[in-house]
């Protein structure tokens, strides 16, 4: 599906623009909805299995908050 379809033209712009920013981890477009929306409301953790999202970064610097899995010892 493309953004535009699921977020209106505003959201899909920044939504394309986190997926061409991370385009060498890369990014899927789910990834960049759920940072989107970490973006749009502050204070909220992202749950994720995704290791990826330690890489992510909301508003180009931020760390997302985040709910991980714990590590196997």
């Amino acid at each position: 599906m493309h953004p535009t379809v699921c977020l209106g033209f505003p959201g899909a712009v920044a939504v394309t623009r986190l997926m061409q920013s991370y385009r060498d981890v890369p990014m899927s477009l789910a990834d960049a909805c759920l940072v989107r929306l970490a973006e749009l409301h502050p204070g909220m953790s992202v749950f994720t299995l995704d290791s990826d999202f330690l890489i992510y970064r909301q508003h180009g610097r931020q760390a997302i908050p985040l709910i991980l899995r714990p590590r196997k010892t």
